[in-house]
């Protein structure tokens, strides 16, 4: 194990990383997973992504920062790194979206921590279009399982990739908000955004 690799997977436990980490892991193909935060509408929010893709939105004052970290280098790989600029085009694309400008993600995403029925309800939610809402009976049944409501509202509650993947749009059959990872006053938001409302109006 090389000396760079050994401060990769010591990084976590003792701080942030040193400037000169990050690069010199990236030269090196050594940097798996890149993360950066970012300040929105719902709060301080904790991007990360692999070369394949965005694969964690985290909300941190819900989840907190050392908890995710921790996650994500158990699940995925210990090699993660703060690299802000290579979370540029998501913190764009969120920051289009929250003001209004943008129905529809084109970044890349990276599905890897989530697997079988539970990816599959992501993948539908993934579908609901911009402004529009389902139920989670609807997509239990998109995703191969009529009678798995319970299950859905499982999965939708451990989404990965909250807003991008709109698990806000999930709603109960009869109209009612059902849950949300974050807190309802964050769907009430996120539906407020859509519906064409402002960030600041929705939040009052």
């Amino acid at each position: 194990m090389t000396e760079l690799e050994s401060l990769l997977r010591t990084g976590l436990a003792e701080g942030p990383d040193p400037p000169e980490l990050t690069p010199a892991a990236a030269a090196a193909g050594l940097l798996d997973v890149a993360y950066a935060t970012t300040d929105s509408p719902l709060g301080t929010l904790l991007l990360a992504a692999t070369p394949a893709g965005l694969v964690r939105i985290s909300y941190l004052d819900f989840d907190g920062e050392e908890a995710v970290l921790e996650e994500i280098a158990t699940r995925i790989s210990p090699r993660v790194l703060a690299a802000p600029r290579k979370l540029d085009e998501p913190r764009r694309e969120l920051e289009q979206y929250f003001e209004g400008g943008r129905r529809e993600f084109e970044i890349s995403l990276d599905w890897q921590l989530t697997k079988g029925f539970g990816r599959r309800v992501l993948e539908a939610t993934a579908a609901i279009p911009y402004g529009s809402v389902s139920s989670y009976r609807e997509v239990a049944t998109e995703a191969g399982s009529p009678r798995g409501s319970r299950a859905a509202g499982n999965a939708l509650g451990a989404n990965p990739l909250p807003i991008v993947v709109p698990c806000h749009r999930v709603l109960h059959s009869g109209g009612g908000l059902g849950g949300y990872t974050g807190g309802l006053d964050r769907k009430r938001l996120l539906l407020g955004i859509e519906r064409g409302q402002s960030a600041v109006d929705v939040g009052r």
